[in-house]
């Protein structure tokens, strides 16, 4: 995940860098849990491994309190940024998930192949005919960190605190009419109208469930010490360089957690996440460089771990700002670059090349449509249509890093080809979501980990004031295609209307998609309990390791 952000223009994760503070949009659109480029931590020969950002760069502390049965045991995971804010009404950063996955439960979860299973749901929902009401009856006897109930009356107070404007996750639940408690153990959730994503929605972080008592009790500082009834308890954080989770004694699955320990360590430099972990500082990486991934393979004391990924990288281009206000310019970059040499040249086989919202792997991956051919000839008409014939300047904002900047060089040079000059500006990625989000940018690099089901890779970048549309796009018949899709069961029947969106948006180009990351992990040979999940997450639950 990275190409933008920390380390580089994006892998498979775009975890971002880190971002001090939750946000909302202007528009009430919540904010973004981006993705940036940030993590395609595709480093190249003859990077730096200096220090950068986040933990100081240099080195990671040591991974283990113990080995296996000979004593406690401690992971430690190496990410690319410092996650921003660890509340789940308010975050919106792909390496929060992976620290919140293990704090908090969720009323559902996704197994290995992605399907739906429960989690502190006792069974999938109950749904009526009409498809506007979901009975969740709750699994009994599960308790906070903090010794409080987890009930109906938690779940209530979680979700119509997502449903607030405020919150980052008010979009991805807008179908929802209303929560209601049945009994200790029940819940009702009645929408709108019937809406196909929302079982899946409820798998991330629409559906995890934090403690009511230290939400109130820390208010909008909850994010700082969070609570939830995971595998893992927060004890503490270091900004910047690492946060420590410990096990918790009361989880009730049964044998789990495994290990004792969990260390999240911020490592923004991708060479020196590869050193630390060939030298046992590190148990796992949450990224994986293109020139290091045979090196690591023929390690034997290390694995390699390569995926499918969900998500994609891509350049935002501000419709409200010149010169992007102007569909034929924003056309004119779009038809500039060439994606297949993009991957060929930086990514090796850790990427496609990408032209939509939905990659290869994905139920909707024909809607995004096929990677136009560059074409220099159209580039100059759709430059005159503009009122441009000569070209124009414009600024791209990027995270920091090698390979951030290595990408950005090679569509700096695509795009001066055609007359149009780009010039880069290196900004850290708190500042880069920062600026997207007020509209403080003519284009910006950031991208996005991806969801399983198609409507979370789509609607929030393309509704009119939707979670992710930093674009500030808006058309009425594609808000209308979108609505209509969240309401339609059959996947063949949206795909079809996914195909109709994406007809407009590439005649509209708000958005200019670069590639489809793939998910890529490495870790130690010792770790026991790895399973490397197509959304990026690491589950922490059945980690342990071998004396």
């Amino acid at each position: 995940m990275t190409w933008f952000s920390g380390s580089s223009w994006a892998h498979p994760n775009p975890a971002p860098a880190s971002r001090g503070r939750a946000r909302v949009h202007r528009t009430g659109r919540g904010r973004r849990w981006l993705a940036l480029f940030a993590l395609v931590t595709l480093v190249l020969a003859g990077c730096g491994s200096g220090a950068t950002g986040g933990g100081g760069g240099e080195s990671t502390g040591g991974s283990s309190g113990g080995t296996g049965a000979a004593g406690p045991v401690t992971i430690t995971i190496g990410i690319n940024a410092d996650p921003p804010n660890l509340d789940p009404a308010m975050s919106s950063a792909l390496v929060d998930r992976y620290v919140q996955n293990s704090i908090f439960d969720k009323l559902y979860e996704l197994d290995e192949n992605l399907q739906v299973v429960p989690e502190l749901a006792e069974a999938l929902p109950e749904v009526s005919e009409d498809g506007k009401v979901y009975t969740i009856r709750l699994r009994q006897g599960i308790t906070f960190h903090d010794g409080t109930p987890v009930n109906a009356d938690a779940v209530v107070f979680n979700l119509e605190r997502y449903l607030n404007p405020d919150s980052a996750r008010y979009s991805e639940l807008s179908a929802v009419d209303r929560v209601e408690k049945v009994d200790e153990y029940t819940v009702r959730i009645v929408l709108k109208q019937p809406y196909s994503p929302l079982l899946y929605t409820l798998t991330d972080r629409a559906g995890m469930i934090a403690s009511p008592k230290a939400i109130q009790e820390a208010g909008d500082q909850f994010g700082q010490h969070p609570v939830g009834s995971g595998p893992f308890k927060f004890e503490s954080r270091i900004k910047g360089d690492q946060i420590v989770l410990v096990k918790n004694p009361n989880y009730w699955r049964e044998g789990l957690p495994k290990a004792d320990k969990i260390v999240w360590k911020v490592v923004t430099d991708d060479n020196v996440k590869v050193v630390n972990l060939k030298a046992g500082q590190l148990d796992i990486i949450d990224t994986v460089p293109a020139q290091s991934i045979a090196d690591l393979q023929s390690n034997a004391n290390l694995k390699v771990d390569i995926g499918p990924g969900l998500g994609f990288q891509g350049i935002y281009l501000n419709t409200e700002k010149e010169p992007f206000n102007d569909p034929y310019l924003r056309r004119a970059v779009d038809l500039a670059i060439d994606r297949a040499t993009l991957v060929r040249v930086v990514f090796q086989d850790t990427a496609d090349p990408g032209y939509g919202p939905f990659p290869p792997g994905s139920p909707a991956a024909e809607a995004s449509g096929e990677p136009p051919q560059r074409n220099l000839d159209e580039v100059k008409n759709l430059l005159a249509q503009g009122g441009q014939p000569d070209g124009f300047r414009f600024t791209l904002k990027t995270g920091t890093g090698p390979v951030t900047q290595q990408i950005a060089q090679v569509i700096k040079d695509m795009l001066a080809d055609a007359g149009i000059e780009m010039e880069i500006q290196q900004v850290e990625f708190g500042s880069l979501l920062d600026d997207t989000d007020s509209g403080n940018f003519q284009a910006a690099a950031l991208g996005w980990s991806g969801r399983p089901d198609p409507d979370g890779n789509i609607y929030p970048w393309f509704y009119t004031g939707g979670s992710q549309n930093d674009s500030r796009y808006s058309n009425p018949q594609v808000d209308r295609l979108l609505d209509q899709a969240r309401q339609v069961l059959d996947m063949n029947q949206r795909l079809e209307l996914y195909r109709q969106v994406m007809e407009q948006v590439h005649r509209d180009a708000p958005y200019i998609y670069l590639y489809y990351p793939k998910n890529v992990k490495a870790y130690s040979a010792k770790v026991q309990g790895f399973v490397n999940y197509p959304d990026g997450i690491i589950r922490t639950e059945n980690l342990t390791k071998a004396p």
